[in-house]
């Protein structure tokens, strides 16, 4: 007990742990956490993660997606996106994606934690924050995955993008476009300088 009492004392609430981070505060680790799961202090997220559920007056909120993210990867090198940020580009997308896509250099596929899904993507090169020149190239290279009317979005991309900072822009598409997004930038921003 003494040993499940220490493990409770260095929690908080909020935080995402995985299992080798408790280790050092327990003699017991597996069934000290099994107990804290079996009470309802801590949610198992996934094998060897666990969530210290923080509570509001409406009840226990969600770990943030980033500190999840974090304690996954066991890595803060990563982008988090999501494909409803699309929308605040301008073109008339207004899908809403329950998933967030994790750019990362670790893991890839489809996870659930703690109730919300995560498309982990393997990549080479992401910014550090998704810029909007990012987000237009994004949204050109995931086109096939977008509900929209892929052709429609594609006629207001070529319109938008010779309105944006056409220098940032070309840095995105060298940096972050797939060779079929790279044409259609190529195009867009050939036609603006005739």
């Amino acid at each position: 007990m003494k040993s499940l009492d220490n493990l409770k004392k260095r929690l908080r609430p909020g935080q995402v742990y995985r299992r080798a981070d408790l280790e050092k505060w327990s003699k017991s680790v597996d069934r000290d956490l099994a107990k804290l799961v079996e009470n309802g202090t801590l949610a198992k997220v996934s094998r060897g993660l666990y969530a210290f559920p923080k509570m509001s007056r409406f009840g226990e909120l969600p770990p943030q997606p980033e500190k999840l993210v974090k304690a996954f990867l066991k890595d803060d090198d990563f982008l988090l996106t999501s494909p409803n940020d699309y929308n605040s580009l301008g073109l008339g997308t207004t899908q809403l994606y329950n998933v967030q896509i994790v750019y990362n250099h670790k893991r890839h596929g489809r996870f659930e934690l703690e109730g919300q899904v995560f498309d982990f993507k393997m990549k080479a090169r992401f910014p550090k924050k998704a810029t909007t020149e990012f987000l237009l190239v994004e949204l050109v290279n995931n086109l096939k995955n977008l509900a929209e009317d892929h052709e429609k979005l594609l006629q207001r991309v070529r319109v938008k993008a010779p309105q944006m900072n056409t220098r940032r822009l070309a840095t995105a598409v060298k940096k972050f476009a797939k060779v079929s997004t790279r044409k259609v930038f190529e195009e867009a921003l050939s036609c603006d300088s005739r």
